[in-house]
């Protein structure tokens, strides 16, 4: 007892003690919320993939395990210089020449369209298609196309990237397209009479809108390629901190991100541990003949009653068939 009084009273002992012990606990609990990590040694050699958003972030990590396990990587990205860099970084890690940076902004129809055409002309199979690229909760702007910008990018660039590459994956099947949504489409609501928030906008009902039409996209699109031997799975990749949320207050802000940081810190997840239902979706071979499902931590997931409406989707479909001016 005179002991432990003792120690109480050295201030310095005490406090030093004190940190450890919270350090510890931080590091047990960020253990903890790692979530489902995909283990398989599974080869990707040879195989063909494109990842959007891959210069940094889940994207990143997502393209750089590609790389290691033997792909052809593509990276699908706006800025072509950060995606560069990246490459660099990722070749040099994964001793894998295969690497290929191309510009592909989805805050634009038109830059989509030109990476679609010059990877046709580069390649003559995709294997695994990662709509993984995405925005989040960011001020109310327009992409080059007029559409609101999560919506946009989150769904209505990729909605356009993937049936543009359609045919590609049909004639490479057995094929995986991934769509990386969020636990957010469960909050989410597709606003139907004013879908570009051009009315009203709040930025997060804007975001969960669009992840709840990734979800949508997924699944309508899972059953339109039945039969074809390509599937189509959307997943969440938990809580990461990462770029994305560079729009959110309490991060764009140096005083408060020097307090929140530290605090959340222990209850996100590394980019490492992001990317890991992505390429569960991507290689897993018991996932071959898998479509149409949900994953969170490499297990799947009930989708919200929202994601499970089928005339709203095959609605959502429609609308982005006009807008994306793949049907007139």
């Amino acid at each position: 007892m005179q002991g432990l009084l003792a120690f109480l009273k050295n201030k310095p002992v005490f406090y030093i003690s004190l940190a450890g012990t919270v350090v510890g606990v931080s590091c047990f609990v960020k253990d903890q919320m790692q979530g489902g990590q995909f283990k398989k040694k599974v080869s990707a050699e040879g195989k063909v993939c494109i990842v959007t958003g891959s210069n940094t972030g889940i994207g990143k990590e997502t393209a750089k395990e590609l790389a290691k396990r033997g792909a052809h990587v593509y990276m699908a990205c706006r800025n072509i210089q950060k995606c560069e860099e990246a490459r660099e970084e990722i070749v040099l890690e994964t001793k894998n020449r295969h690497v290929y940076c191309r510009e592909c902004d989805l805050a634009s129809l038109q830059s989509i369209r030109q990476f679609v055409e010059a990877f046709k002309k580069e390649q003559t199979k995709l294997d695994v298609l990662i709509n993984n690229g995405g925005v989040m909760r960011c001020p109310r702007t327009l992409t080059k196309d007029g559409f609101e910008m999560q919506l946009g990018v989150n769904h209505m660039g990729h909605f356009l990237l993937t049936n543009l590459l359609l045919d590609i994956l049909k004639k490479s099947a057995p094929s995986r397209i991934v769509v990386v949504a969020s636990l957010a489409h469960t909050r989410g609501e597709i606003n139907v009479t004013d879908l570009n928030s051009e009315k009203s906008y709040d930025e997060g009902d804007a975001y969960s809108q669009s992840k709840l039409a990734n979800v949508l996209f997924a699944r309508e699109l899972a059953k339109k390629l039945e039969g074809t031997g390509v599937t189509v799975n959307s997943l969440h990749p938990g809580v990461v901190d990462t770029e994305i949320v560079r729009h959110m207050g309490i991060f764009n802000n140096f005083f408060t991100s020097l307090i929140f940081r530290p605090l959340l810190w222990p209850f996100v997840k590394t980019v490492k541990s992001g990317a890991q239902t992505s390429i569960y979706a991507a290689l897993d071979p018991d996932l071959e003949k898998v479509s149409g499902l949900y994953f969170s931590d490499c297990e799947p997931k009930e989708v919200a009653l929202a994601a499970q409406n089928d005339d709203l989707a095959k609605w959502l479909w429609s609308v982005s068939e006009k807008w994306t001016r793949i049907k007139a």
